[in-house]
């Protein structure tokens, strides 16, 4: 079984805001899914969910309906909506186009960025360190994001994090379960301070490298544990 992130009894539930209730509560379930509030492969069922959100059954199937094209809810025939289950074939993919990519980004970024871009590098990479310190994974995955959105502008390839962010909703849920593995943490920050290592240095091989290496890395955690789900 996944790791858990335990959330109250009233934690789905939203405030009325700017935002509207929609918004709210596709983020709030989003939120649910990636921290395994919701296991994959279990049922959602409107009314208990409109009771724990706080909003009408409309919006739960508008909220559904959007995350099923994110691919975050598959539709179960004879038994409705469930929490999708990601497919190795297609995990397979997306980790080479994220080791593709996010080597060549770490590359430029060593060879090209400011040194007041670099600045901002290290400082989205202490926001990550105290996240991972947090043991808060939604807000390790959103740390995680912020990161690579810095690393991508200073690399000056805005085209590639155009094509990060369409994925980003799969990467976020198959990230999900490699910081939930076990001792994921410690591997993951050394990885990534090698990543920033060698930026600093200027190397862009060795930034290519280590970007490349922290997504295989990845990549192995979630191919065992999508075979062994």
């Amino acid at each position: 079984m996944l790791g858990v992130y335990e959330l109250a009894d009233d934690t789905l539930r939203i405030e009325r805001s700017a935002k509207t209730l929609r918004t709210l509560a596709l983020e709030r379930m989003r939120d649910a899914i990636m921290g395994f509030h919701f296991q994959p492969g279990e049922r959602l069922v409107e009314r208990p969910l409109c009771d724990q959100l706080g909003v009408s059954r409309s919006v739960v199937r508008e909220v559904l309906r959007q995350l099923e094209t994110e691919g975050l809810v598959q539709m179960i025939p004879g038994h409705g909506p469930a929490v999708a289950r990601p497919d190795l074939s297609r995990t397979d993919e997306i980790y080479e186009l994220r080791a593709l990519m996010e080597g060549i980004a770490a590359r430029a970024c060593a060879l090209t960025a400011t040194e007041g871009q670099i600045a901002a590098l290290e400082r989205a990479f202490d926001v990550l360190l105290k996240a991972w310190a947090s043991a808060n994974p939604i807000e390790v995955m959103r740390a995680t994001t912020k990161f690579y959105e810095v690393l991508f502008d200073a690399a000056d390839k805005r085209i590639a994090w155009e094509i990060v962010q369409g994925l980003n909703v799969r990467i976020n849920q198959l990230r999900s379960m490699t910081i939930a593995s076990e001792n994921r943490r410690d591997a993951a920050i050394a990885e990534m301070t090698d990543i920033m290592n060698a930026i600093k240095s200027r190397n862009g091989d060795a930034a290519e490298a280590a970007a490349r290496r922290h997504v295989e890395q990845a990549w192995r955690i979630a191919q065992q544990t999508l075979r062994n789900s």
